[in-house]
């Protein structure tokens, strides 16, 4: 008899089978109280993608489970940053700037950032992939299998997810634990374009193959906000 999804799920994601959790931009200036994009902010938090971000990541503190979280910032004189885009000329005039060592880049609410974790900063482009140390971090742990949270469905997290194929990574997307705008665009992202190149599950689908015996870690470690 063939394996479940639930059971091809698990082998995927075992907490020792070189698997890592990468949340994408869920910064304060992204997804926070004052957000320089507030209907994302609205949708992740309203949605409930945030939060299930936050389980995911506690969970995975548990199990052992790497966690990186991908930061975009700018420098304040601009310096690298893109212009090429009607999207990063935009992003220059709001009136919330992600700026290096600005609480803006700091990692929202209620994510935990633990010791152990990896934050990987870009100051370009539109990829958490892309042009940044991720790839080659995640070659260093010795990655098979990366799980793609966070914002937005609309830009960030596509580009996450065909990077990382394209990397030769399987990618794992619960589909609650990613946000875009508006609302009713992150389900058809989900199943028209990212069902086709990854595996879409749920957060509690997750963590429920992470409670699976032998998959408990240390315990919750010290906690950061990053």
């Amino acid at each position: 008899m063939g394996q479940s999804s639930t059971e091809r799920l698990g082998e995927r994601i075992r907490p020792d089978g070189g698997v890592v959790l990468l949340t994408v931009e869920c910064q304060q200036g992204v997804v926070g109280p004052e957000s320089a994009l507030p209907e994302l902010a609205a949708a992740a938090r309203g949605s409930g993608a945030l939060r299930n971000v936050a389980r995911l990541v506690a969970a995975a503190h548990r199990a052992d489970v790497q966690v990186m979280h991908a930061v975009a910032e700018r420098r304040p004189d601009g310096r690298g940053a893109n212009t090429n885009a009607r999207l990063f000329r935009a992003a220059g005039r709001l009136p919330v700037q992600q700026h290096s060592g600005s609480t803006a880049v700091r990692i929202a609410e209620p994510i935990e950032v633990a010791e152990e974790d990896l934050v990987v900063r870009r100051l370009h482009g539109l990829s958490p992939l892309g042009g940044t140390d991720v790839d080659a971090l995640l070659r260093n742990l010795g990655c098979r299998t990366l799980i793609v949270t966070g914002v937005s469905a609309n830009v960030a997290v596509p580009n996450a997810v065909f990077d990382a194929v394209n990397k030769g990574y399987t990618v794992v997307v619960p589909g609650d634990a990613i946000a875009g705008v508006p609302a009713d665009y992150t389900p058809a992202m989900i199943r028209h374009t990212l069902a086709l190149v990854a595996t879409i599950t749920t957060t509690d689908e997750v963590l429920e193959c992470w409670k699976a015996p032998g998959s408990a870690g240390r315990p919750g470690g010290a906690v950061s906000r990053s």
